[in-house]
């Protein structure tokens, strides 16, 4: 069985961006002072969650003769 490797979608580059600028500034947060960058990524770790929790989530449509 052989599967495929779907492309990453739009959204999926943009998100993986985003955590990439989030890492290196993180990264030099903690050059500076590591426990304030130990806050910021609580912080931030914080708003991610909640941005994932807030989008909604698609709808399936039942296949047909499906009862229920």
């Amino acid at each position: 069985m052989v599967k495929k490797i779907a492309r990453p979608g739009r959204d999926q580059v943009l998100l993986g961006v985003e955590a990439a600028f989030v890492v290196l500034f993180l990264a030099g947060v903690a050059m500076l002072y590591v426990p304030a960058a130990l806050m910021l990524g609580g912080l931030l770790g914080v708003v991610a969650t909640e941005r994932e929790m807030a989008r909604p989530e698609g709808v399936q449509r039942r296949a047909k003769g499906a009862e229920g």
